[in-house]
C-alpha cells in the first residue's frame, strides 16, 4: 500500500513539474513574439472607447497618493478617461487624500460605497462603481498599484484589436522586491506566474486568468455577467471562469505593465495567500459542482488545472513527504530505494531550470543572487505553500459545511521606500 501511495504521489509531482516546463517554453516564446503586433495594432487606435479605472480603496492612506500620481500620468485622452477611487468605508485619510487629487485632475473622482455594498469587500466595491458609471471599458487596479504611463493604452489596444477577447490582462511587477527575503521570494514567484501561468497558457491554449489588477474588460460583458461575485474571495479567478463560459477569451498582453507592493512580513503574507488559496478552492468547488452545465470545453480544461494544482498536486507532495518522514522511524518496506533520491534530485534540478530560464526573460533578474534565492526558496517558501494550502482547504470546507459568511481580508500596506515607486 505504501509503495502504491508513493508512486501515485511521484506521478502527480512529476506531471506538474513537466507541465510547468512546457508552460515555461510557451511563456518564453510569447515573450519573443508579443510585441510584433504592436505597430499594426496602433493603426486602429483612432476612435478610442471611454474608459473607467476602478480603484477599490479601504484604509489605503499609505499607498493611495503614489497610486493616484501614477494615474495622473497615464497616456490616454483625458476626455475619454475617468479614474474612480471607490472609498469603501475607510476610517483613515484615504478619502481626504483622494479628494485632493480631484481638485487638480478633473478626470479623477471619488465615490463612497453605499449599502448593501458598503464595507463588505472588493467585489461589492467594484459592483458599486459599475452601477454608478457608464463607460465602454472598465480597467481595475488595486490601491497599491503604480501602472506605467502606457499601461491603459496597451490594455485598450488589445481589446480593440481582438474582438474575441472580453478582457485583456497585463503584466505586474514587484516594487519592493529587494526589501526583505520574503519579497525576493514573492518577486521570483510573480515573474514565474506572469510568464508560465499567463504567458505559457496563452501561447499554447489561448487561455489566461483575470488577475486582481491591471486588466481591462468590456462593460457589456460585465453587465451580461451581472457584476462581480460578492461571495468569492478570489473574485478574479471566479470572473475568469464565467467569462470563458460565455464563449469569450482573455488575452495576456504583457506590454501593459503595473508595479505593485507585496507583503513584507510572514503574517501579512499568510493572510493574503490564505485568501487567495481559499478563493481558488471556492472557484474549483463552485464550478465543478456545475460541471455538466458548463458550455465551453476550454474552461473545463482550466478548471482541471486549478483542481490539479490545489488538490491533486499538493496531495502528492504531502503524501510523499509524509511517507519519507515515517520511513525514517518505521520501515515501510518502500521498494523505490535509491530511485527516490535520484528522482528527488532531478525534480530539484528541473525546478531550478524552469525558474532560472523564466527569470532570464526579465533581464534585471538573471543574477547570481537570485540563483541562490531560488535554491533557498525550494526548501522554504515552496514548503510553506504546502502548509498554507492544507490550512486554507480546512477553512474553506468548514465554511461550506457550516454555511459561514465570507470575510474579506484587505492586505496590509507598508510605507514605500525611496526607489520602490516606478
Amino acid at each position: 500500500m505504501a509503495n502504491i501511495l508513493f508512486y501515485t504521489a511521484l506521478v502527480l509531482i512529476w506531471v506538474m513539474l513537466l507541465y510547468h516546463m512546457f508552460l515555461m517554453q510557451g511563456g518564453y516564446r510569447h515573450f519573443k513574439t508579443y510585441e510584433r503586433v504592436i505597430p499594426r495594432w496602433k493603426e486602429k487606435m483612432t476612435d478610442l472607447p471611454t474608459v473607467s479605472i476602478f480603484i477599490p480603496a479601504h484604509n489605503e492612506e499609505v499607498v493611495i497618493e503614489q497610486t493616484l500620481k501614477a494615474m495622473s500620468r497615464l497616456y490616454y485622452p483625458k476626455d475619454k478617461l475617468e479614474v474612480i477611487v471607490i472609498n469603501d468605508n475607510s476610517s483613515d485619510r484615504t478619502g481626504e487624500i483622494a479628494a485632493s487629487f480631484t481638485v487638480k485632475f478633473p478626470f479623477i473622482k471619488v465615490i463612497e460605497t453605499k449599502p448593501p455594498n458598503k464595507g463588505i469587500g472588493k467585489s461589492s466595491a467594484l459592483n458599486e462603481a459599475l452601477r454608478q458609471t457608464s463607460s465602454e471599458v472598465i480597467v481595475v487596479y488595486d490601491a497599491d498599484n503604480t501602472p506605467e504611463r502606457m499601461a491603459v493604452w496597451y490594455l485598450v489596444m488589445g481589446l480593440l484589436n481582438d474582438k474575441e477577447a472580453a478582457a485583456v490582462v497585463g503584466k505586474f511587477r514587484v516594487t519592493n522586491a529587494k526589501n526583505t527575503w520574503l519579497t525576493r521570494f514573492i518577486n521570483i514567484e510573480t515573474i514565474c506566474f506572469q510568464w508560465m501561468a499567463q504567458g505559457g497558457r496563452w501561447k499554447w491554449f489561448k487561455v489566461a486568468t483575470v488577475p486582481g489588477t491591471n486588466f481591462a474588460i468590456r462593460r457589456s460583458v460585465m453587465e451580461e455577467l451581472g457584476g462581480w461575485d460578492v461571495k468569492a474571495l478570489a473574485e478574479d479567478t471566479e470572473l475568469t471562469v464565467r467569462v470563458y463560459n460565455l464563449g469569450y477569451r482573455i488575452r495576456f498582453f504583457p506590454a501593459a505593465i503595473t508595479w505593485e507592493q507585496e507583503p513584507e512580513t510572514l503574517k501579512v503574507w499568510w493572510r493574503q495567500r490564505t485568501r487567495w488559496a481559499r478563493g481558488n478552492q471556492y472557484v474549483v468547488l463552485k464550478f465543478l459542482s456545475q460541471f455538466f452545465k458548463l458550455k465551453r470545453k476550454r474552461i473545463i480544461f482550466d478548471l482541471f488545472y486549478f483542481f490539479f494544482t490545489y488538490f491533486l498536486f499538493f496531495f502528492g507532495v504531502i503524501v510523499s513527504n509524509a511517507l519519507f518522514i515515517v520511513n525514517i522511524f518505521y520501515d515501510l518496506h518502500l521498494s523505490v530505494g535509491n530511485v527516490a533520491l535520484v528522482l528527488w534530485g532531478l525534480a530539484l534540478l528541473l525546478f531550478l531550470a524552469e525558474v532560472m530560464i523564466t527569470l532570464s526573460i526579465e533581464k534585471t533578474e538573471m543574477n547570481r543572487s537570485n540563483f541562490f534565492y531560488v535554491i533557498f526558496m525550494y526548501f522554504t517558501y515552496s514548503q510553506m505553500w504546502i502548509v498554507l494550502v492544507v490550512y486554507s482547504l480546512g477553512l474553506e470546507l468548514k465554511r461550506v459545511f457550516l454555511r459561514q459568511e465570507v470575510r474579506w481580508y484587505k492586505t496590509e500596506r507598508f510605507e514605500q521606500k525611496r526607489g520602490d515607486v516606478q
